[in-house]
């Protein structure tokens, strides 16, 4: 019976619960930028790679490595767009 139930979508489930509740307290006690942003940044990227792992089962095959690589070439092109943006409008460079 345990084999039918599927404790690990359960608590991935639970977990997200958990996550978007911190997330939206950040908007309700109010809390600084800098502390808001942090905490609204770390839960998001926890949260991305729980639903990949635990929901879209990303490590559950026998080409995990390079699901995991291009994952993270998505990543380093995502962050280089963003900091890229940020340096040619924002900060002038």
């Amino acid at each position: 019976m345990s084999q039918l139930f599927p404790m690990k979508q359960v608590f991935g489930f639970v977990f997200s619960l958990l996550l978007t509740t911190v997330a939206l307290a950040v908007y309700f006690l109010d809390m600084s930028f800098a502390v808001g942003m942090t905490i609204l940044l770390l839960t998001a990227f926890i949260q991305a790679g729980l639903q990949l792992v635990v929901f879209m089962h990303a490590g559950e095959t026998k080409d995990k490595g390079a699901i995991y690589t291009n994952v993270f070439y998505g990543l380093i092109i995502a962050l280089i767009t963003v900091f890229g943006t940020l340096l040619a409008m924002v900060w002038d460079m």
